[in-house]
């Protein structure tokens, strides 16, 4: 038996012969973004919205496993309080919670879904599941977009002390407070959890966060604390009536 050797030619010549040859080549090879291989559509993919670390999105899953209702996904929500400061929610949805208008981002084992006034709040966002000494659960973080006439490093030196020397002391009554905004020489600041609506809210205020801000920040003149203590749910401490 001889083997034939296959000549791609056509009448016309050889530049005739090049053209079919190419316009063969894109019949049998569709652009790569339009390629399917049985239900799979191959299309070029840009980085997810939100970021998982793995021990979070291996939390999700055992927690997704554990419920006792069939589980459509994970929706996480934004909104934001201040310009330093937005507030993330984290819950399981049903099967019939999703909206049309969501955006759904698929993870290994479960889907986000989005709604569009989160989105750009939720963008860059990282989810992350810590443990440690006040107890264990998911955590998420987003980059601070500073708003005009706000000084950065006053910013991360404030939040430094809040997260350093003041959060893990009111931790153990179950409270935190939180950095709203700076504005001018002026600092503003919200209790939350067990701080909001606690008795002893100012003395906290006055003997501990300003004197800690002012130690390490003399240019600053005020802390403000903008929280709404009578909407409390939970406060550590309550005043005698």
């Amino acid at each position: 038996m001889v083997a034939g050797r296959c000549r791609v030619g056509s009448v016309g010549g050889a530049d005739a012969g090049r053209q079919w040859l190419t316009d063969f080549l894109t019949l049998i090879r569709p652009p790569l973004h339009s390629l399917h291989i049985g239900q799979l559509r191959l299309t070029p993919t840009k980085e997810p919205m939100v970021t998982i670390s793995d021990i979070a999105i291996s939390k999700i899953v055992e927690l997704i496993e554990k419920s006792p209702n069939p589980v459509k996904g994970l929706r996480i929500s934004a909104n934001s309080v201040s310009p330093l400061k937005v507030d993330f929610h984290m819950a399981f949805i049903g099967e019939t919670e999703e909206t049309d208008a969501d955006q759904e981002i698929p993870f290994e084992g479960f889907t986000v879904f989005v709604d569009p006034d989160s989105s750009t709040l939720v963008e860059e966002a990282t989810v992350d599941y810590v443990e440690g000494l006040m107890g264990s659960g998911f955590k998420i973080e987003r980059p601070r977009n500073l708003p005009d006439g706000v000084d950065g490093s006053i910013v991360e030196r404030v939040q430094q002390i809040l997260d350093e020397k003041i959060n893990p002391g009111v931790a153990g009554h179950g409270g935190r407070i939180s950095l709203i905004d700076i504005k001018d020489k002026t600092v503003y600041v919200q209790f939350e959890g067990g701080c909001q609506g606690c008795g002893m809210a100012d003395v906290t205020l006055k003997q501990g966060v300003e004197v800690m801000i002012k130690e390490a920040l003399p240019e600053i003149e005020e802390i403000l604390d903008v929280t709404d203590h009578a909407d409390g749910r939970n406060p550590y401490y309550k005043a005698p009536a």
